[in-house]
């Protein structure tokens, strides 16, 4: 075909009819990016249902694109939620304040430990402190913006031939909660049993803390030690010897230990709640 003249100097859209360009009359590499169309900033190109090409409209920041599935365009939308976002760690009582973005929390509640007994001027020691009881729940608060926590004490040591004090309860509002465990026998109560472990209640998951170690024997020993939480820490029985004192519980919820000789049992370690926070 011989040569032909355009009279504007440019091949446009009205001189072609539709159809008529080929993928096969088109080199490889021929068309640029200068070429194609202008758009939208952010914009991507897709295509319909029809098979035509479509722009996907620009999204926001922190949009993802999602696929819409079979015949139809993707879109810009939120990212899903999901995932461990943060962690609220309670010591002490106080008032847990949900984060922005967040709908549900994982709690673990641990009481706390009891006291270990005393022993007496005979070498007699008593039993150990009980540890405290955990429960562990999964919590949907799309509903809750703060919850009050209460953190359970360690309970006081036993003095010279007296019993230790039960540890405190610890609690997520009223979702789930957890005993403290008992104090320990004194020599002079006869059994000299170990303080019985806390038990947790409401969660998920409920568990009863160690027993402390009791006393089977009325001859001279060591001090017993006490029971552990679901984090350990029981307190290592005194030495036998008239200046030694029952270790403290030493993880959150640990019961304190015995002694022998005319000392002080350990004091149990108090308890804690951990909230960990998911989108």
């Amino acid at each position: 075909m011989p040569g032909f003249l355009i009279s504007s100097g440019r091949l446009n859209e009205d001189n072609i009819a539709d159809g008529a360009v080929t993928t096969d009359k088109i080199a490889d590499d021929a068309v640029g990016l200068t070429k194609l169309a202008s758009g939208t900033d952010g914009n991507l190109i897709t295509y319909d249902a029809s098979g035509n090409p479509a722009a996907v409209a620009t999204g926001t920041s922190g949009q993802v694109l999602t696929s819409n599935g079979a015949g139809a365009a993707p879109t810009m939308q939120d990212a899903a939620g999901g995932g461990m976002q943060s962690m609220q760690v309670f010591t002490a009582s106080g008032t847990w304040t949900k984060p922005a973005g967040i709908t549900k929390v994982k709690v673990t509640v641990v009481g706390g430990g009891g006291g270990g007994a005393g022993g007496n001027s005979s070498y007699r020691t008593g039993g150990g402190g009980g540890g405290g009881g955990a429960a562990i729940e999964f919590i949907d608060v799309t509903g809750t913006s703060s919850e009050t926590v209460t953190i359970g004490s360690g309970g006081a040591a036993g003095g010279s031939n007296s019993a230790g004090s039960a540890g405190g309860t610890s609690s997520f509002g009223s979702f789930c909660s957890a005993t403290g465990g008992g104090g320990g026998s004194a020599e002079g109560s006869g059994t000299r049993a170990g303080g019985t472990g806390g038990a947790g209640s409401g969660g998920d998951i409920n568990i009863t803390g160690q027993a402390g170690d009791g006393v089977q024997t009325n001859d001279n020993q060591s001090g017993a030690t006490g029971g552990s939480s679901i984090l350990g820490g029981g307190g290592l029985g005194g030495g036998l010897a008239a200046s030694a004192t029952g270790g403290a519980g030493g993880n959150y919820g640990g019961g304190g230990a015995s002694t022998s000789g005319s000392q002080a049992g350990g004091a149990g370690a108090g308890g804690i709640v951990i909230v960990e926070e998911y989108a």
